[in-house]
């Protein structure tokens, strides 16, 4: 699976995330996604959701700054200021876990 994504939607104001973990439950298989620039926003995704929804693409675009890195990511921690924020634990298999 390809560890490098860029979101074609913003997600708090970034596009440019890797994939840290992926978890198998159920026969379900979802995915951890971080942002490249702050490890504060990451989400959960589905399989469907990353490879079949048109909404993500492999790899980074190279994309200008403004819309990499939005005036909705500044607004969003200017709010949030890491409130609220999970530790993210990284699987043994992940390419991410250097222990």
């Amino acid at each position: 699976m390809e560890n490098y994504w860029t979101s074609k939607k913003k997600i708090n104001g970034l596009r440019h995330f890797v994939l840290v973990n992926e978890t198998k439950k159920n026969g379900n298989i979802s995915f951890l996604m971080v942002s490249v620039l702050d490890s504060e926003i990451y989400l959960n995704t589905t399989y469907e959701e990353l490879i079949n929804s048109g909404n993500w693409q492999k790899g980074w675009l190279n994309l200008p700054k403004h819309q990499s890195i939005t005036e909705e990511y500044f607004i969003y921690k200017s709010i949030y200021k890491g409130e609220g924020i999970d530790e993210i634990f990284i699987n043994e298999e992940s390419l991410f876990n250097i222990s």
